[in-house]
C-alpha cells in the first residue's frame, strides 16, 4: 500500500556518494509521476495518431442508506473490479491530528470482524485476484481486481470493511508502527522524498492541503482511541462513498448482490464539509530546504497555486504541461537537457486537487549550472507561452496526445472503475468518463496563452531550492 495515489517523488533509492553523475542520472533520476493525468516527464513521445474514444456505458443509482453505486458491464474478458471510494482525505483532518485518513487506509485494509488480521490480501490472492488501497488529500480508494466468478467475494470484502471494522488499541498501535516505517522508507530515507511536503506547506497557509497525507507521527502517537473512532464514524459511511463494479458482470444479478451485502449497513450522520479559502499570492515566496541527506544534486521548484481540478483552467494546465515537458521534443527538455545541457532533468506538471491545485516546474542542474540560471531559462519558456500562440502543428499534436491518453485511461476495467469513482465523487459527474475529451478538444491556442499569462507569473509563486544536507564538519580534539 502507498500513502498517496499522487505521491510524486524521484526514484533515487539506490544512490550513494560514489555514484558518477552519468550513472546517477541514468539509473536513478528517471521518472516523476502525477495524479489523474499521468504525465511521465521522461516518457517516449506519443505517436501522432488520432484514436476514436469508445463510449463507456454505465448505470448509477443510490441505495436507501445513501451509498452511490455505479455499474459498468464489459463481458469481453472474465475479470471484474470492485472498488469503494470514500470522500475523505488528509484535508478533512484536524490540524492537530494529521495522518488519520492515511492511517485508516491501513487499518481498515488489515482486518474486520470476519477477516482475520493480515488475511485480506491472502484471501484475494488465493482466489486469483489482487487488491490495494490509496489515500491522497481528497479521497481514500479501496479496490480488488478478481476473476468475474469471484464478484461476490469482492463485494463481501468491501461490505465487511464498511460494516465490521475493528478499531481497537492493539490495531491502532500495530498500524501506527506500520505507518512510521512507511514514512521512514518513502519520505525520510528516500531521495527528494520530502519535496512534496515542503512545496505544499509553503504554498498553502490556511487550507489543509498544507500538510501531507502521511501526516505527523507525533499527532498519531498522541491521538486517543476515541479520536480514531470518531473520525471513522464521521467519514467511513455509505452516504460518503461510491461503490463501483466494473467488468464481466450481469447487471441485474449484481444489483441483488449489492443490496444483500450493503443494503442493511446503517446510514451515517450528515456533516458539513469545511471550505477554506486561501488569500492570493501577490509576491514571490522564496524558501530553502537543506535537510535531505540522501541526495547530492540540488533541485529547484517554481510552484504556482492553481484552481480546482474541476475548473476549466485545470484542463488548460494539463495541455501546458505537455507543451513544456512531455517527451524529448517538449520545450523545456529540448532546451535545457538536449541542447544547452544545463539540466539533468526538467519537468512541468499540474498537481490538480479538489479545492486547489499546484502547477510545478522543476529542474536538476548539470555540472556547475546554478539554480538561478535554471529558473531564468524556465521563465523564458513560460514567457513565450504567455506572449506567443503555439503553432497549429503543436496544437494538433496536443490534441492527438490527449485523445490517445483519454482512450488509454479507459482501456481496462480497473481504469474505468477508478475514473468513474473520481468523476462522480470529485467532479460530480460520472459521465465525464465519456465527455471530458470534449473539454480538451474545445481548448484553443488563445486559452493556452491566456491561462499561462493569468497564473504563471513570478509574483504569484513559490520558489523552493531543495538542497543536499550539509555535511557535518569534523572537529579535532587535542
Amino acid at each position: 500500500m502507498f500513502y498517496e495515489k499522487n505521491n510524486i517523488r524521484f526514484n533515487l533509492k539506490n544512490c550513494n556518494k560514489t555514484v558518477t553523475l552519468h550513472t546517477y542520472y541514468k539509473h536513478n533520476i528517471k521518472y516523476i509521476f502525477m495524479k489523474n493525468y499521468a504525465i511521465l516527464f521522461a516518457c517516449i513521445f506519443m505517436p501522432l495518431l488520432v484514436v476514436n474514444a469508445q463510449q463507456v456505458n454505465f448505470e448509477e443509482y443510490d441505495l436507501d442508506n445513501g451509498l452511490h453505486v455505479i455499474l459498468h458491464q464489459d463481458n469481453s474478458a472474465p475479470v471484474v473490479t470492485v472498488s469503494t471510494y470514500y470522500h475523505v482525505g488528509s484535508k478533512d483532518e484536524n490540524p492537530e491530528r494529521t495522518g488519520f485518513a492515511h492511517f485508516f487506509e491501513h487499518l481498515l485494509f488489515e482486518e474486520s470482524v470476519n477477516i482475520p488480521k493480515g488475511e485480506r490480501s491472502k484471501i484475494v490472492g488465493s482466489n486469483g485476484g489482487s487488491g490495494n488501497a490509496t489515500t491522497d488529500q481528497d479521497r481514500t480508494y479501496y479496490y480488488e481486481n478478481l476473476p468475474s466468478n469471484q464478484l461476490a467475494l469482492g463485494l463481501w470484502l468491501e461490505a465487511e470493511q464498511m460494516r465490521h471494522p475493528i478499531i481497537s488499541q492493539v490495531g491502532v498501535d500495530t498500524q501506527n508502527e506500520v505507518v512510521k516505517e512507511e514514512k521512514r522508507m518513502r519520505v525520510d530515507n528516500s531521495p527528494y522524498g520530502q519535496w512534496v511536503s515542503e512545496v505544499f506547506k509553503n504554498l498553502f497557509i490556511k487550507h489543509p492541503y498544507r500538510w501531507s497525507p502521511i501526516g505527523s507521527m507525533e499527532h498519531l502517537d498522541n491521538a486517543t482511541l476515541e479520536e480514531f473512532r470518531a473520525f471513522h464514524k464521521k467519514f467511513y459511511i455509505p452516504n460518503n462513498a461510491v461503490l463501483v463494479v466494473a467488468g464481466d458482470i450481469n447487471v441485474k444479478e449484481s444489483k441483488k448482490m449489492i443490496q444483500n451485502y450493503f443494503g442493511s449497513i446503517p446510514r451515517g450522520e450528515e456533516f458539513e464539509r469545511v471550505s477554506i479559502k486561501e488569500d492570493p499570492i501577490t509576491e514571490t515566496i522564496k524558501t530553502t530546504f537543506a535537510e535531505d541527506p540522501n541526495i547530492q544534486i540540488p533541485a529547484v521548484f517554481t510552484v504556482y497555486r492553481t484552481p480546482s481540478v474541476k475548473d476549466r483552467d485545470a484542463y488548460v494546465f494539463n495541455m501546458i504541461s505537455s507543451v513544456l515537458s512531455t517527451g524529448k521534443s517538449s520545450r523545456l527538455y529540448k532546451k535545457l537537457v538536449d541542447e544547452k545541457k544545463k539540466a539533468l532533468q526538467v519537468a512541468a506538471f499540474n498537481y490538480a486537487l479538489e479545492d486547489y491545485g499546484a502547477y510545478i516546474v522543476l529542474a536538476l542542474p548539470l555540472g556547475d549550472v546554478t539554480l538561478d540560471e535554471l529558473v531564468k531559462e524556465m521563465d523564458e519558456e513560460i514567457l513565450k507561452l504567455q506572449t506567443e500562440l503555439i503553432s497549429e502543428r503543436d496544437y494538433q499534436k496536443l490534441q492527438n496526445q490527449f485523445e490517445n491518453q483519454f482512450v488509454n485511461s479507459n482501456s481496462s476495467v480497473s481504469g474505468i472503475a477508478s475514473s468513474l469513482s473520481t468523476y462522480y465523487m470529485i467532479h460530480g459527474d460520472a459521465n465525464l468518463i465519456n465527455s471530458e475529451i470534449e473539454i480538451y478538444r474545445s481548448i484553443t491556442r488563445e486559452e493556452i496563452r491566456d491561462v499561462a499569462k493569468k497564473y504563471l507569473n513570478p509574483n504569484q509563486r513559490l520558489e523552493l531550492e531543495y538542497l543536499p544536507k550539509p555535511k557535518e564538519t569534523a572537529t579535532n580534539e587535542n
